[in-house]
């Protein structure tokens, strides 16, 4: 799997209705296919590659470049399998809106009739929230959540598709994370992120470029709250007047807090960061130097601990103590399986052809007339 953008805009419309109806009729007869072929933690696994998934998209007919595409075809399995979900052994919980806040709730209920162990099924809703909480925290690029869907198997695969918008410019991005990538939850656990665009000066923790901006804040927090806040101070003071170089003064002797060199950024997002008083943000910085995280995994799950937070503690580390963050937008640029001029890497002959031939054996084994199964195999071609 490589880690891929496809170009696809914000999509204010809504999906005919005929449309979605062929879709789960369509994706009903697919899925039970796939999973008799190739087995639910197959079926997961699939769905958490974003090349894949927006091929699914494309095979079941709605646009291949829209963002509805993303949430009518997690809509549309959803409504393909209900019934089926146990038989099949793969569950799909949340979606767009107000029902993604849903998401924990929904897997708490299939664990329940599932009777799966208790552990497994905090574990499930651990890492659903932990998904939406790096994809909006950690990952700074001006995208904000709006749909996530959480899928898993009975043996416990799980794979996460959500999707946030950047209203102002009108696109939309999708980050897919599966399990058995995701084992470090914090340190690039995705299996793709598909955007229309690159972001200049994303704010990346999950990068392991990061690997230091994240230790030292975890030090920030395990150290003295009245130390932590000393540094914060000196950003608020000194945030407006950023330049080139920022320095600030302590007892007579200058202090060099960062060096900003032309071949990483023309500036800094400190420059002009506003450091005012914040009440909320003290409170949470407070109770991470009380409750003294283990990890940054757990600074991370702290309730309360949001964007803010993060590029605080990243901002005290980088520019007080050196210790840098990665800046460079995650995301990467895509098309399917890569570009005949080698852009941004040379065509995969051998996964493309695995893809192609997957679905193709899929639609031949649908109860289709023949006439509607040459329509969708010539649509892979």
């Amino acid at each position: 799997m490589h880690r891929g953008v496809a170009t696809f805009t914000l999509d204010y419309g809504t999906c005919p209705k005929w449309l979605f109806d062929r879709m789960v009729k369509l994706g009903r007869e697919m899925v039970a296919i796939l999973v008799a072929e190739y087995g639910p933690d197959e079926f997961i696994k699939r769905i958490a590659d974003p090349v894949w998934f927006q091929s699914l998209g494309t095979v079941l007919a709605f646009d291949w470049n829209a963002s509805g595409l993303t949430t009518i075809l997690t809509a549309a399995l959803k409504e393909a399998i209900r019934g089926q979900e146990r038989s099949l052994g793969v569950f799909i919980c949340g979606g767009k809106g107000k029902t993604s806040l849903k998401t924990p709730d929904q897997i708490e209920s299939w664990a329940g009739r599932l009777s799966l162990p208790d552990k497994q099924a905090k574990g499930l809703v651990y890492n659903s929230r932990m998904s939406a909480k790096v994809d909006s925290s950690l990952i700074q690029d001006g995208f904000q959540l709006y749909h996530h869907s959480f899928f898993f198997s009975r043996n416990g695969a799980w794979a996460v598709v959500q999707q946030g918008m950047n209203k102002q410019a009108r696109t939309a991005r999708r980050y897919h994370w599966f399990s058995e990538n995701a084992r470090d939850l914090i340190q690039e656990p995705h299996t793709g992120i598909m955007s229309q665009g690159i972001g200049n000066s994303v704010l990346n923790i999950t990068a392991c470029k990061s690997a230091d901006n994240r230790s030292l804040s975890l030090q920030l927090v395990d150290g003295n709250y009245v130390s932590l806040m000393k540094d914060i101070t000196i950003l608020r003071k000194h945030s407006s007047s950023l330049s080139r170089t920022v320095s600030a003064y302590a007892a007579g002797d200058q202090l060099t807090l960062l060096e900003l060199e032309d071949t990483e950024f023309h500036s800094h997002p400190v420059v002009g960061e506003n450091f005012s008083r914040s009440k909320y943000l003290e409170k949470i910085l407070w109770k991470l130097c009380d409750k003294k995280p283990r990890s940054y995994e757990e600074i991370v799950a702290t309730e309360g601990v949001g964007p803010k937070t993060i590029r605080a503690l990243s901002l005290v580390s980088e520019v007080i103590y050196g210790a840098k963050a990665s800046y460079e937008d995650p995301a990467r640029y895509s098309f399917a399986h890569g570009g005949k001029d080698a852009t941004p890497y040379p065509v995969d002959r051998k996964t493309y052809d695995h893809s192609i031939n997957m679905l193709k054996r899929v639609v031949e084994k649908m109860k289709l007339s023949s006439s509607e199964k040459n329509r969708i195999v010539g649509s892979l071609c």
